[in-house]
């Protein structure tokens, strides 16, 4: 439990090039604030402006349809951050944030977060960086929605959650495997397609399921496979 309490935001991309000093100013100015799994961090539509920074855990960045049903955008781990459109252009939150295990954040006002970005241009550039990746990664997935079937959308999420595996392995690796109803909301269709598509690959020996873990044991293949159906 020792990086479970430890108030640091050594670990935070957003501040990596600030010294000590830095740090632990800025440390100084945040409010700690712990959540337990499945429980909502910020509610969309809701008028706070703070920036928050993942110190410890994972969280979902959702929405609902007017039915209700779950719609997931991106999963955030930590290091990461979240929180800064509102706190930029003043506007209600665009989407909810649910913690998906317990998690500690560090919450920042908005007023020191928009100081830091116009004293530190390096943590301004890293910042204009990853808003342009959401744009992209947006693109993407409405081209995705627009252009694919859902087993296709499936197979393109996959291939884009699977990370270089830690240990060494020279595989590609979901880890922790999230649940397939969180894997079908981020593509917009229904658990039942999920566990579908995922049955179909396992023969093959493309995928491998480990515990926890989703191992992609050929990605070339797999990429091969998908390129394929895109084009049929």
């Amino acid at each position: 439990m020792e990086t479970w309490d430890a108030r640091s935001l050594a670990g935070i991309a957003m501040f990596d090039g600030l010294d000590e000093v830095e740090r632990k100013r800025l440390e100084e100015r945040c409010q700690w604030r712990r959540f337990a799994a499945g429980q909502t961090i910020l509610e969309r539509g809701s008028d706070s402006r703070e920036v928050l920074f993942i110190v410890q855990g994972t969280v979902n960045i959702v929405n609902y349809s007017q039915s209700g049903r779950e719609i997931a955008y991106a999963n955030l781990g930590t290091g990461e951050c979240f929180g800064e459109l509102a706190a930029i252009d003043g506007q209600p939150r665009s989407a909810s944030v649910v913690a998906t295990e317990p998690t500690l954040v560090a919450v920042l006002a908005a007023e020191r977060f928009l100081e830091l970005l116009k004293e530190r241009a390096e943590v301004t550039f890293r910042m204009l960086t990853r808003l342009a990746t959401m744009v992209r990664s947006g693109d993407v997935r409405i081209m995705e929605l627009s252009t694919l079937a859902a087993t296709q959308r499936v197979y393109a999420e996959l291939l884009r959650m699977a990370k270089p595996d830690a240990a060494g392995t020279g595989l590609y690796v979901i880890h922790p495997l999230p649940p397939l109803r969180e894997v079908a909301s981020r593509v917009s269709t229904t658990r039942e397609t999920v566990a579908r598509a995922m049955s179909h690959l396992y023969p093959s020996g493309i995928i491998r399921r480990k515990g926890r873990s989703l191992y992609i044991m050929d990605r070339t293949k797999f990429e091969e496979l998908l390129a394929t159906m895109r084009s049929e």
